[in-house]
């Protein structure tokens, strides 16, 4: 019975937190690649439809991490099959965001330098990493949990036009896709 009351509870939650920001615009974030270039977003990425993963604490990242391998597969890697369905792909931009506020900020050189030598060189330009304060962002975005990694896909305009949250599942991939579709 503790199991269904959560569930229920997590799943309202997850609805309320799609309810307050969709259609609204992202708000305005510069972060930085890997290699120090400055991406501002939304304005970086208009004209395109978008997807956003964003976490701020050390747990949110490693859920944010489930996301990469279905994410990539997805939306990001190119076959060299030479395949009739090879450009049938998704035209989306795709960007993780560890973001290192307060204390942690210190912490962004490490990081960076450790994504350089860790992370696949095509998804490397894909991490962005913001150093800064997070209460804008809480606030717009509605980051109830620290823990949690924020998910939100941006139409051409920097719209958000569906969020979710937590580690990857095939049915929240399922929802990006078809709202992508």
């Amino acid at each position: 019975m503790k199991r269904v009351i959560f569930l229920f509870v997590f799943m309202f939650s997850a609805a309320v937190m799609q309810a307050q920001v969709v259609g609204k615009v992202f708000p305005d974030l510069e972060a930085e690649t890997a290699d120090d270039k400055k991406v501002k977003l939304p304005e970086a990425v208009k004209g395109k439809y978008t997807l956003l993963g964003l976490a701020y604490s050390k747990k949110a990242e490693d859920e944010l991490n489930t996301w990469f391998q279905p994410v990539y597969e997805k939306f990001i890697r190119k076959s060299k099959g030479g395949g009739l369905f090879d450009d049938m792909g998704y035209d989306v931009n795709v960007y993780f965001v560890p973001m290192f506020t307060g204390v942690n900020a210190a912490a962004t050189g490490t990081a960076k330098k450790k994504a350089i030598k860790n992370v696949d060189p095509e998804l490397l330009p894909r991490i962005l990493f913001y150093k800064g304060e997070i209460k804008t962002y809480k606030e717009a975005l509605d980051f109830e949990k620290k823990d949690t990694p924020y998910f939100f896909v941006l139409d051409k305009d920097g719209k958000i036009i569906h969020a979710t949250a937590g580690k990857y599942s095939e049915k929240k991939m399922d929802e990006v896709e078809a709202v992508l579709e």
